[in-house]
Protein backbone atom coordinates (compact mmCIF):
# COMPACT_ATOMS: atom_id res chain seq x y z
CA UNK A 1 0.00 0.00 0.00
CA UNK A 2 3.19 2.32 0.72
CA UNK A 3 4.49 1.88 -2.54
CA UNK A 4 0.41 2.68 -4.72
CA UNK A 5 0.56 6.04 -2.02
CA UNK A 6 3.89 7.08 -3.59
CA UNK A 7 3.11 6.84 -7.17
CA UNK A 8 3.10 10.04 -9.32
CA UNK A 9 -0.57 9.81 -10.40
CA UNK A 10 -2.01 9.59 -6.22
CA UNK A 11 -1.61 13.55 -5.35
CA UNK A 12 -3.70 14.79 -8.57
CA UNK A 13 -5.82 12.14 -7.54
CA UNK A 14 -6.27 13.38 -3.95
CA UNK A 15 -6.57 17.04 -5.42
CA UNK A 16 -9.73 16.36 -7.08
CA UNK A 17 -11.23 14.44 -4.01
CA UNK A 18 -10.62 17.47 -2.10
CA UNK A 19 -12.41 19.85 -4.87
CA UNK A 20 -15.48 17.01 -4.88
CA UNK A 21 -17.41 19.06 -1.65
CA UNK A 22 -17.21 22.51 -4.15
CA UNK A 23 -18.58 20.51 -6.73
CA UNK A 24 -21.22 19.38 -4.98
CA UNK A 25 -22.06 22.69 -3.82
CA UNK A 26 -22.08 24.28 -6.85
CA UNK A 27 -24.64 21.03 -8.53
CA UNK A 28 -26.86 22.23 -5.41
CA UNK A 29 -26.49 25.37 -6.09
CA UNK A 30 -27.47 25.14 -9.77
CA UNK A 31 -30.41 22.81 -9.00
CA UNK A 32 -31.62 24.70 -6.22
CA UNK A 33 -31.04 21.81 -3.44
CA UNK A 34 -29.46 24.46 -1.11
CA UNK A 35 -33.00 24.89 0.95
CA UNK A 36 -35.07 27.64 1.59
CA UNK A 37 -31.84 29.85 2.92
CA UNK A 38 -29.36 29.13 0.23
CA UNK A 39 -27.09 31.78 2.31
CA UNK A 40 -27.17 30.12 5.24
CA UNK A 41 -27.12 26.45 3.47
CA UNK A 42 -24.00 27.12 1.61
CA UNK A 43 -21.81 29.16 4.76
CA UNK A 44 -22.31 26.32 6.92
CA UNK A 45 -21.59 23.54 3.64
CA UNK A 46 -18.17 25.42 3.66
CA UNK A 47 -17.61 25.47 6.90
CA UNK A 48 -18.12 21.86 7.89
CA UNK A 49 -16.01 21.41 4.79
CA UNK A 50 -13.47 23.42 6.41
CA UNK A 51 -13.52 21.19 10.05
CA UNK A 52 -13.57 17.96 8.39
CA UNK A 53 -10.29 18.37 6.42
CA UNK A 54 -8.85 19.95 9.42
CA UNK A 55 -9.30 17.06 11.18
CA UNK A 56 -8.33 14.62 8.36
CA UNK A 57 -4.90 16.58 8.41
CA UNK A 58 -4.34 15.90 12.00
CA UNK A 59 -5.37 12.12 11.73
CA UNK A 60 -2.65 11.59 8.70
CA UNK A 61 0.14 11.40 11.53
CA UNK A 62 -1.40 8.46 13.59
CA UNK A 63 -2.86 6.47 10.74
CA UNK A 64 0.99 6.84 9.32
CA UNK A 65 2.60 5.42 12.44
CA UNK A 66 -0.11 3.10 12.72
CA UNK A 67 -0.30 1.32 9.34
CA UNK A 68 3.19 2.21 8.38
CA UNK A 69 1.91 3.81 5.28
CA UNK A 70 5.04 6.66 5.79
CA UNK A 71 3.72 8.10 1.75
CA UNK A 72 0.95 9.53 3.90
CA UNK A 73 2.90 12.17 5.29
CA UNK A 74 3.37 13.63 1.31
CA UNK A 75 -0.25 14.68 1.55
CA UNK A 76 -0.72 16.16 5.02
CA UNK A 77 0.56 19.54 3.91
CA UNK A 78 -2.20 19.57 1.06
CA UNK A 79 -4.21 18.73 3.42
CA UNK A 80 -4.04 21.28 5.45
CA UNK A 81 -3.97 24.22 2.94
CA UNK A 82 -7.29 22.41 1.65
CA UNK A 83 -8.50 23.22 5.27
CA UNK A 84 -7.27 26.45 4.70
CA UNK A 85 -9.35 26.98 1.33
CA UNK A 86 -12.24 25.83 2.78
CA UNK A 87 -12.26 27.93 6.17
CA UNK A 88 -10.73 31.10 3.43
CA UNK A 89 -14.42 30.11 1.27
CA UNK A 90 -16.45 29.71 4.50
CA UNK A 91 -15.23 33.04 5.85
CA UNK A 92 -15.97 34.85 2.22
CA UNK A 93 -19.38 33.74 2.00
CA UNK A 94 -20.26 34.70 5.30
CA UNK A 95 -18.78 38.30 4.75
CA UNK A 96 -19.93 38.91 1.57
CA UNK A 97 -22.63 36.72 1.03
CA UNK A 98 -24.29 37.01 4.31
CA UNK A 99 -23.33 40.06 5.39
CA UNK A 100 -22.89 42.06 2.20
CA UNK A 101 -19.05 43.38 3.32
CA UNK A 102 -20.89 45.34 5.75
CA UNK A 103 -18.07 45.72 8.35
CA UNK A 104 -19.35 47.55 11.01
CA UNK A 105 -22.71 44.84 11.53
CA UNK A 106 -19.69 41.88 11.26
CA UNK A 107 -17.60 43.72 14.28
CA UNK A 108 -20.83 43.61 15.98
CA UNK A 109 -21.60 40.30 15.67
CA UNK A 110 -17.78 39.35 16.20
CA UNK A 111 -18.80 40.77 19.76
CA UNK A 112 -22.11 39.90 20.57
CA UNK A 113 -22.18 36.09 19.17
CA UNK A 114 -19.27 33.81 20.78
CA UNK A 115 -19.12 31.25 18.02
CA UNK A 116 -18.42 33.86 15.55
CA UNK A 117 -15.66 35.56 17.96
CA UNK A 118 -14.04 31.79 17.93
CA UNK A 119 -14.33 31.32 14.52
CA UNK A 120 -12.57 34.48 13.39
CA UNK A 121 -10.15 33.75 16.07
CA UNK A 122 -9.41 30.02 14.38
CA UNK A 123 -9.09 31.76 10.92
CA UNK A 124 -6.56 34.34 12.21
CA UNK A 125 -4.57 31.13 13.85
CA UNK A 126 -4.78 29.63 10.47
CA UNK A 127 -3.23 32.06 8.53
CA UNK A 128 0.24 32.34 9.69
CA UNK A 129 0.11 28.57 9.23
CA UNK A 130 -0.95 28.57 5.54
CA UNK A 131 1.76 31.46 5.22
CA UNK A 132 4.53 29.23 6.39
CA UNK A 133 3.55 25.90 4.76
CA UNK A 134 6.28 25.81 2.07
CA UNK A 135 9.57 24.60 2.07
CA UNK A 136 10.78 27.90 2.04
CA UNK A 137 9.56 28.64 5.01
CA UNK A 138 10.40 25.90 6.61
CA UNK A 139 14.09 26.73 5.88
CA UNK A 140 13.99 30.34 6.81
CA UNK A 141 12.19 29.39 10.32
CA UNK A 142 14.32 26.08 10.98
CA UNK A 143 12.88 23.05 11.78
CA UNK A 144 12.37 23.72 15.72
CA UNK A 145 10.63 27.02 14.96
CA UNK A 146 8.75 26.01 12.19
CA UNK A 147 6.91 22.70 14.22
CA UNK A 148 6.34 24.92 17.04
CA UNK A 149 4.36 27.43 15.05
CA UNK A 150 2.44 24.51 13.69
CA UNK A 151 1.34 23.16 16.86
CA UNK A 152 -1.34 26.05 16.86
CA UNK A 153 -3.23 23.46 14.95
CA UNK A 154 -3.85 22.22 18.28
CA UNK A 155 -5.70 25.40 19.08
CA UNK A 156 -7.33 25.52 16.47
CA UNK A 157 -9.05 22.23 15.72
CA UNK A 158 -10.83 22.60 19.40
CA UNK A 159 -11.81 26.32 18.26
CA UNK A 160 -13.54 25.11 15.06
CA UNK A 161 -15.12 22.30 16.30
CA UNK A 162 -16.38 24.72 19.68
CA UNK A 163 -17.44 27.28 16.72
CA UNK A 164 -19.36 24.97 14.97
CA UNK A 165 -20.93 22.93 18.39
CA UNK A 166 -22.31 27.02 19.22
CA UNK A 167 -23.60 28.14 15.99
CA UNK A 168 -26.08 24.60 16.02
CA UNK A 169 -29.00 25.10 18.06
CA UNK A 170 -30.84 22.14 17.74
CA UNK A 171 -29.38 18.71 16.44
CA UNK A 172 -26.04 18.57 17.85
CA UNK A 173 -25.14 15.03 16.43
CA UNK A 174 -22.58 16.37 13.95
CA UNK A 175 -20.66 18.41 16.00
CA UNK A 176 -20.48 15.92 18.72
CA UNK A 177 -19.11 13.25 16.32
CA UNK A 178 -16.61 16.02 15.35
CA UNK A 179 -15.79 16.62 19.13
CA UNK A 180 -15.55 12.81 19.31
CA UNK A 181 -12.95 12.49 16.09
CA UNK A 182 -11.02 15.33 17.73
CA UNK A 183 -10.86 14.01 21.45
CA UNK A 184 -9.14 10.86 19.87
CA UNK A 185 -6.88 12.51 17.68
CA UNK A 186 -5.17 14.81 20.52
CA UNK A 187 -5.72 11.68 23.00
CA UNK A 188 -3.21 9.75 20.78
CA UNK A 189 -0.84 12.33 20.35
CA UNK A 190 -0.88 13.32 23.75
CA UNK A 191 -0.14 9.29 24.40
CA UNK A 192 2.54 9.82 22.29
CA UNK A 193 4.09 12.27 23.78
CA UNK A 194 4.22 10.43 26.84
CA UNK A 195 5.61 7.33 25.81
CA UNK A 196 8.27 9.55 23.77
CA UNK A 197 9.33 11.06 26.91
CA UNK A 198 9.33 8.15 28.56
CA UNK A 199 11.66 5.90 26.08
CA UNK A 200 14.05 9.34 26.05
CA UNK A 201 13.91 9.03 30.48
CA UNK A 202 14.50 5.56 30.01
CA UNK A 203 17.64 5.80 27.82
CA UNK A 204 18.72 8.30 30.09
CA UNK A 205 18.35 6.24 33.20
CA UNK A 206 20.23 3.41 31.10
CA UNK A 207 22.94 5.67 29.90
CA UNK A 208 23.78 7.10 33.87
CA UNK A 209 23.65 3.62 35.27
CA UNK A 210 26.19 2.02 32.81
CA UNK A 211 29.52 1.30 34.02
CA UNK A 212 31.95 3.92 32.72
CA UNK A 213 35.04 2.33 30.89
CA UNK A 214 38.28 3.19 33.02
CA UNK A 215 40.97 6.11 31.28
CA UNK A 216 43.71 4.06 29.79
CA UNK A 217 45.97 7.00 31.35
CA UNK A 218 44.32 5.71 35.03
Amino acid sequence: MDKLLRRSWVKPLLFGLCLIPLGLLGFRAASGGLGANPIEACNRFLGDWALRFLLIALAVTPVRELSGWNALARWRRMLGLFAFAYVVLHFSSYVGLDQFFDWRAIGREIVKRRYITLGMLAVLLLIPLAVTSTDGMVRRLGGRRWRALHRLVYVIAPLGVTHHWMMVKKDITEPAIHAFILAVLLGWRVAARLRHNGATSNRKAAACSAPQSSSPLS
